[in-house]
């Protein structure tokens, strides 16, 4: 597949307020939110025309800016409309949504006081997060970098300076092979990729990590639920690094990513079994019902 360049596509963004054209849509280079990562962000999917968990998503996007010491000047119901207006512009029904809030210009210290607070929303074609039927499985290195602590960065929320690890994580995974990577905690415990929440089949239980320092995900909520609504037992809880030794299945879940089967951590092998692909078919399901039928679901 041939890369196209972001700042080299066609089509519309949404961008304080306004749609604009997409090559159009620029931000300044001493922006406070690229030089100190004072900004947060969303990942969204649409199927079928609707945005899945569109108003759970807006609102983790504002207590994400809260937490940060800033406020997004549109209120929910505006950054949806933004949201599917987006989506309608660039003429896609399945697709993937980016709202991004960033501090601008006025001001370039490590200090933010004077700032204002920008919002851009973009959309396009994202079929598949790692390629390839999801079923296959995909490996998983071990990552070297770990996720911190709470009490030495915003943990809870989706801030695009948490990602640096990951990037780095990632980047020497694919460059050994691998797809993705498998993060500890500071403590030396699971924690989650660099993008997906994980899950472990251990004894026909579902294991999960606790979320207690990275992102609770909206897929990883709606896929605790699926599961009790399929009488399978949900365990959340530490898990030690020891101990993934011990899964039969093991798969991943995120906004991108949707369900992923996993099929090796380092020098762990798994089969992808039926608690993924009855999670992996319930999930897709889901996902293309009304956004009533959803929060109806859900419930």
């Amino acid at each position: 597949m041939t890369l196209v360049p972001f700042d080299d596509r066609d089509g519309w963004v949404w961008i304080d307020g306004s749609l604009v054209p997409w090559r159009d849509a620029r931000l300044h280079v001493l922006s406070h939110g690229l030089h100190y990562a004072s900004a947060v962000f969303e990942g969204e999917r649409a199927y079928a025309g609707n945005i899945f968990r569109l108003r759970d998503h807006t609102n983790r996007l504002h207590a994400s800016a809260g937490i940060l010491g800033f406020e997004i000047p549109w209120t929910a119901e505006q950054i949806d409309d933004a949201c599917l207006a987006v989506l309608e512009a660039n003429g896609l029904t399945d697709g993937y949504i980016r709202p991004i809030a960033w501090r601008g210009s006025e001001v370039l210290g490590v200090s933010a006081r004077g700032t204002s607070t920008h919002l851009a929303i973009a959309a396009w074609a994202w079929p598949a997060y790692f390629g390839g039927p999801r079923m296959e499985g995909i490996r998983l290195a071990i990552a070297d970098w770990k996720r911190p602590s709470p009490d030495t960065a915003p943990t809870a929320a989706k801030a695009t300076g948490l990602y640096m690890v990951g990037t780095m994580a990632k980047m020497k995974a694919e460059a050994e092979g691998y797809s993705d990577a498998l993060m500890m905690d500071w403590r030396g415990r699971v924690a989650e990729t660099t993008g997906t929440n994980v899950f472990f089949v251990m004894d026909g239980d579902l294991h999960t990590p606790d979320p207690d320092c990275f992102l609770d995900g909206l897929t990883r909520r709606t896929v605790v639920r699926l599961a009790q609504k399929h009488q399978m037992n949900v365990i959340t809880r530490p898990i030690e690094a020891a101990e993934i030794s011990r899964a039969t299945e093991v798969f991943l879940a995120g906004t991108a990513a949707e369900v992923t089967a996993v099929r090796e951590i380092g020098p762990h092998r798994y089969t992808p079994g039926p608690i993924t692909e009855t999670l992996m078919k319930a999930y897709d399901s889901l996902v293309r019902q009304s956004p009533a039928t959803v929060a109806q679901s859900l419930a």
